[in-house]
């Protein structure tokens, strides 16, 4: 155990952000850099290493954090960043991206502030970066087996570097420009700078795992020949059909998907705009959606200079504390203030689209919402309660449906839907296609980060098994496990 007392001495204090006026003016992360190191020790010994860790429980990739709690206490951050690569092949991007569904199970959280595992978390592997702990695990031996992964989002490349690391050639191909998938352009640089994707990327490379951009299976390359090049291939292409809004004047001008407006915000930091082709720059903005990929929205307009930010979500504004009908240790929904929250813009809850309306050149101009309500169960309008607001740019951040089948990835294959319009497998990851395989949202439809990076690394134990006959990797979660909800 870290400090006996820790819990009861040592309150809970999380990293502190730069000033709001400051980090309007750049696209730099939004914490103070440095912060949490003077803290995050005695942070870390407020765990209690608990008999059942529950937080064991809320993390799919099976974390070991009262052990590296532990470490960071001692100060011995060697031993941290081991005992978190362990688990985790990516801890950065969890670190500042995921919304830390083990903190909403630690025990601690009962009845005090839970343990700030996340901050702990980025502490260590920013520690373990700056002091070269982080070094190449080239294998032993190669396998003389090949491995195409198509797709380099979180489930990608974490199934690319565990089979790299089992021995075996494994190629990346990637539609975009660039690697990453969504970490790279539906992540905006405040939030995490993408010096994290290209050092792992490195790292990657050194490793032995190749990488292809610019090439989307199913356009560019016929699945079914890639199949028959590769002994096994890995779907990891996400679930990128974004929701649409089927409303009158949805076809006007500056409507547009999140997905179409972040990543061009994303492009300008790399150098391939000086501005980008859509922005916020004077308009009134409309984000509809109240997830993480609408505050993303809503935190590149303020940066680009928008005239106002509206966020909408036609769900009630949640309570600030755990309601009786979620209880401990399920992930709870609370009413959440991100940083972009903090930078100013209105957020209303419990309203719908009903139309929008646009100028004499088909530009939209302007929003009419009503206000929602619960009535047995079903979401009913209230009557006499429409408005309309401005909006010159709206954005449409309402999740996610399914793989994409226009590009005809499923159909070359050959490929098995469920229910819910995802590529179907089996315990083993396994399509319908002999030696196909799929991981993350492609399988599992729209979830978190560390969902994506547990099934990256349970998938390529059915690959490795499929490849040679036995596997020695982890598979830290079944395609059938769901988040501890209610």
């Amino acid at each position: 155990m870290a400090d006996p007392k820790g819990f009861l001495t040592t309150g809970r204090e999380v990293a502190k952000t730069r000033p709001v006026g400051e980090r309007l003016k750049d696209w730099n992360e939004v914490y103070v850099p440095g912060s949490l190191l003077p803290i995050i020790s005695k942070q870390a010994g407020r765990c209690m290493d608990c008999g059942i860790p529950f937080c064991h429980n809320g993390c799919p990739l099976g974390n070991l954090i009262p052990e590296w709690n532990d470490y960071a206490y001692r100060e011995d951050w060697q031993a941290a960043s081991e005992r978190l690569h362990a688990t985790n092949n990516f801890p950065e991007f969890t670190g500042r991206l995921c919304p830390a569904p083990c903190e909403s199970a630690c025990v601690l959280g009962i009845n005090q502030p839970a343990v700030t595992i996340k901050n702990v978390e980025v502490s260590i592997i920013d520690k373990a970066w700056d002091t070269g702990d982080v070094r190449p695990q080239a294998p032993d031996r190669l396998s003389g087996k090949t491995v195409a992964v198509i797709g380099s989002g979180p489930a990608g490349l974490a199934a690319a570097q565990q089979l790299t690391r089992a021995g075996h050639t494994v190629a990346v191909y990637e539609r975009a420009d660039r690697i990453g998938g969504l970490l790279r352009y539906g992540i905006p640089e405040f939030k995490m700078e993408k010096v994290h994707i290209n050092r792992r990327i490195e790292q990657m490379r050194a490793e032995g795992t190749k990488f292809r951009t610019e090439v989307e299976i199913g356009r560019d390359i016929d699945a079914a020949k890639l199949r028959r090049r590769y002994d096994a291939v890995v779907i990891a292409a996400g679930a990128t059909v974004s929701r649409d809004l089927p409303v009158p004047g949805r076809e006007l001008n500056g409507i547009h998907f999140a997905m179409e407006y972040l990543p061009l915000a994303n492009k300008v930091q790399e150098g391939d705009f000086v501005a980008p082709p859509i922005t916020a720059e004077g308009k009134h903005v409309v984000v509809i959606g109240g997830g993480d990929t609408g505050a993303d929205c809503v935190g590149t307009a303020h940066r680009q200079g928008a005239a106002s930010v509206t966020q909408l979500e036609i769900m009630p504004r949640p309570g600030d504390e755990r309601a009786a009908g979620q209880p401990w240790p399920t992930f709870p929904m609370l009413y959440k203030v991100t940083s972009a929250h903090e930078e100013g813009g209105e957020r209303v809850y419990s309203v719908s689209t009903t139309h929008f309306e646009g100028d004499e050149e088909g530009n939209v101009q302007s929003l009419h919402l009503i206000e929602v309500e619960f009535v047995d169960g079903k979401l009913t309008q209230k009557p006499g309660t429409e408005r309309r607001i401005p909006a010159q740019l709206v954005t449409l951040a309402m999740g996610f449906t399914g793989t994409d089948q226009a590009n005809g990835l499923v159909e070359q294959f050959g490929l098995e839907l469920d229910e819910r319009g995802n590529v179907a497998r089996d315990a083993a990851f396994a399509t319908n296609v002999n030696g196909v395989f799929v991981a993350g949202d492609a399988g599992r439809g729209q979830s978190l980060i560390v969902w994506a990076i547990a099934e990256g690394r349970s998938a390529a134990r059915g690959v490795d098994r499929f490849l040679t006959g036995t596997s020695e990797l982890p598979a830290p979660i079944r395609p059938t496990d769901r988040a501890l909800t209610v």
